[in-house]
């Protein structure tokens, strides 16, 4: 989803200072020698809303910044459209700077370029579903027919189709979310601003939000940046997450960088609840595949094997991964006939596992395995292996324990 590291971002922040109050100029050099927060605001009366953010965002991603109430991440939010306006720092929107907008061509950014959601929904109760999600095509002027057919189409693709005269009063808090949703694709807008979004849907409506949002992404590869406080939320729909504290960024990084290394103890207290083996994927803890065998005759897997560390290798044909070798074997049927075929040999099945996996799914099977097992994608290829020791490291903080011959985890820390 995330475009490749040596594009350009799509949206970059640049030394961003917030302050608020009166005099917020006046404050700045306070704020620059390192006061806290809570300092400056018992010296002066102004809040810090944030402090010296950085931050590139590439397009294409699911970009969450989550934090706690207070921790400046709607402040944030409210700078990429300039309904706020930063006490310092730029924003740049494919290289064109935010800042220097006039007002009407900060007018014509806002209709088509960014649009947004909220957590409160934001419908007209004095209009039916088709023409809330109309909305913003009726303000950019597109006639009526045409806001009507796209309105009918992003209805359809939400979830929503033949419910385009009801008005919201008449729907769940889920579908008025999905109104939302529909509302803000509908102007074709290539960002979109969501924040706290989810939030006051029931969990088991949240989480179906989440997952249609990561399913429309794949279709539609918007750049949606995610305000969100919980951070359950954030590892499930985030290509990367940024940790806001006190308005300065405490951390940054891939869902499974800020999970397995939190960069301090605000981190950590967030991390620490997370049930581990349901966030991770095999993908994501898994290591190389380093040893695999490929010649046609045992007499060539047997040399192949004595130039690798271990006694066991993952045998591979074009067809992919077929099974594991020991070394043993091997000897035992080269003594028989060195130039047999590999196709021949008894090849030890063995199950691999799937890279996009849960590792709560696959923890029995890696925890009986003597060998390391393989990671394998659709196409047969080997992309890894996962061993029990690798899988035991990452789930530090965890107690295994056996019950009825499966093996279990358990948070030690709940």
């Amino acid at each position: 989803m995330a475009s490749e590291t040596n594009k350009k971002p799509l949206i970059q922040i640049k030394d961003l200072y917030k302050v608020f109050g009166k005099k917020s100029e006046s404050v700045m050099p306070l704020v620059r020698e390192g006061l806290s927060k809570d300092d400056i605001l018992a010296k002066t009366g102004h809040t810090v809303g944030l402090k010296a953010i950085n931050l590139d965002i590439n397009k294409g991603e699911i970009f969450v910044i989550m934090g706690l109430s207070g921790s400046g991440k709607s402040t944030l939010i409210r700078h990429f459209n300039r309904l706020i306006d930063p006490s310092e720092g730029q924003i740049l929107v494919e290289g064109i700077d935010v800042m220097k907008l006039n007002t009407k061509e900060l007018e014509i950014f806002r209709r088509k370029k960014m649009a947004m959601v909220f957590q409160r929904f934001g419908l007209m109760p004095h209009r039916n579903v088709q023409d809330n999600v109309a909305y913003g095509l009726s303000v950019q002027g597109v006639d009526k027919a045409t806001r009507a057919e796209k309105a009918k189409q992003w209805l359809e693709t939400v979830g929503l189709a033949g419910y385009e005269k009801q008005y919201p009063s008449q729907l769940s808090g889920g579908q008025q979310q999905r109104v939302g949703l529909a509302r803000a694709l509908c102007t074709d807008a290539e960002i979109l601003l969501m924040d706290e979004a989810f939030s006051a849907l029931d969990p088991l409506i949240r989480s179906e939000m989440q997952d249609q949002l990561v399913e429309l992404q794949k279709e539609l590869n918007k750049t949606i940046i995610f305000i969100t406080h919980d951070l359950d939320e954030a590892l499930r729909i985030g290509d990367r997450i940024a940790i806001l504290k006190d308005g300065e960024l405490i951390q940054l990084g891939e869902p499974v960088d800020i999970l397995l290394n939190p960069a301090d103890d605000y981190v950590e207290a967030f991390v620490k609840d997370v049930n581990r083996p349901r966030a991770l994927t095999v993908s994501t803890v898994m290591k190389p595949p380093a040893y695999r065998l490929t010649a046609e005759t045992i007499g060539g897997a047997l040399e192949e094997m004595r130039r690798i560390p271990a006694n066991y290798a993952y045998y591979m044909t074009d067809d992919g991964f077929q099974g594991v070798v020991c070394e043993k074997a091997l000897e035992n049927a080269a003594q028989s006939d060195e130039e047999g075929l590999m196709e021949e040999f008894k090849v030890e099945d063995m199950s691999s596992l799937s890279p996009d996996a849960p590792l709560e799914s696959i923890i029995p099977e890696t925890m009986k395995s003597k060998f390391p097992l393989p990671v394998v994608d659709d196409d047969g290829d080997l992309q890894g292996v996962l061993s029990r020791e690798d899988l035991a490291e990452v789930l530090s903080g965890f107690n295994r324990v056996e019950t009825d011959g499966e093996t279990q985890i358990e948070n030690n820390d709940k």
